[in-house]
């Protein structure tokens, strides 16, 4: 096949080495430019090292974007992880088309962080899915899902580096040969189970001691590593990475407020909260780095009754 990849990062990058080790030919490589101070994109660096054509233009929607996917004159375009918005007409010159990697199975959970919200609203399962793209936010027809899921102690960094970045990257060779072979099939998706999710951000990932353990419990699991549930203590942010939830059951009669230190052990940090308590293994505080929770509690005097959320 020949091929063009829209996309950027690592996951544009590992999109681009599997169409490659699969023998097919790289026509040219779109990615977003850089901002200024910020790290080389692993796609265009990897684009240049083997010689291949990269294009790099602040907006899909130009003249220069559409000539130069015409001059290019691809099979087939994939879409690798892309945050700009590629409109119709451009996406359509490709002979077959081209398509595009979400991950979850749409119709749930369009949108930017769509990995973290199955994870914090504690789903069982999520996947991928490989669809044709429109103007509408990921709402094209699916060619092809892959169901994954989600384990007890999955975190949105487990999730992605472990099932979905592979298995998507998997999926996108394996659709792109279906589509130019004329195999796959389209299917329109239901609106009636749509379901959109905006950016998980800063505010979205703050911790509400009041709130069930449980649900407390997934919130940092599908914040993990980015953006990073957090709470207050003693006025200063610290940021709350692994963690394990000990229901009731598990720890017999729990002593102490919801939200407040009741105990230590040989690897964290006990929080009472509803339902149980929540073991703290890893923080980060405001002015730092990311520590073991047990060292940070004793560099900084923790004892039992302390309150979180202050």
């Amino acid at each position: 096949m020949k091929v063009v990849i829209i996309g950027q990062q690592d996951f544009g990058k590992a999109a681009l080495e599997a169409f490659l080790a699969n023998g097919d030919t790289v026509m040219g490589v779109f990615c977003a430019p850089e901002k200024e101070g910020s790290k080389p994109d692993p796609l265009r660096l990897a684009a240049q090292e083997k010689g291949i054509r990269v294009v790099q233009l602040p907006s899909l929607k130009s003249e220069d974007a559409l000539a130069t996917m015409r001059e290019m004159a691809p099979d087939i375009g994939i879409m690798a992880y892309v945050l700009q918005f590629a409109p119709q007409e451009f996406v359509n010159v490709p002979k077959h088309g081209t398509i595009q990697y979400h991950p979850s199975l749409l119709p749930r959970y369009r949108g930017p962080s769509s990995i973290n919200w199955p994870i914090i609203r504690g789903d069982r399962e999520t996947g991928l899915t490989i669809f044709r793209p429109t103007d509408g936010l990921d709402e094209g027809p699916v060619i092809l899902q892959k169901t994954v899921v989600i384990g007890d102690e999955d975190t949105l960094g487990t999730l992605y580096f472990d099932q979905l970045f592979p298995l998507g990257v998997a999926a996108l060779l394996e659709a792109a040969q279906q589509v130019v072979a004329g195999t796959h099939q389209e299917v329109i998706q239901d609106e009636s189970q749509a379901s959109y999710e905006g950016w998980c951000r800063s505010a979205e990932a703050q911790i509400h001691w009041a709130q069930h353990g449980k649900f407390l419990y997934d919130l940092i699991r599908g914040c993990n590593p980015a953006p990073g549930a957090w709470t207050t203590v003693s006025g200063s942010r610290l940021q709350i990475f692994d963690v394990r939830w000990h229901p009731f059951r598990t720890f017999g009669a729990v002593q102490g407020k919801i939200g407040t230190v009741s105990g230590f052990t040989d690897q964290g940090v006990l929080v009472t909260v509803q339902g149980g308590r929540l073991e703290i293994l890893r923080v980060k505080p405001e002015q730092g780095k990311k520590v073991d929770a047990l060292v940070h509690a004793r560099e900084m005097g923790w004892s039992e009754g302390l309150r979180l959320g202050d």
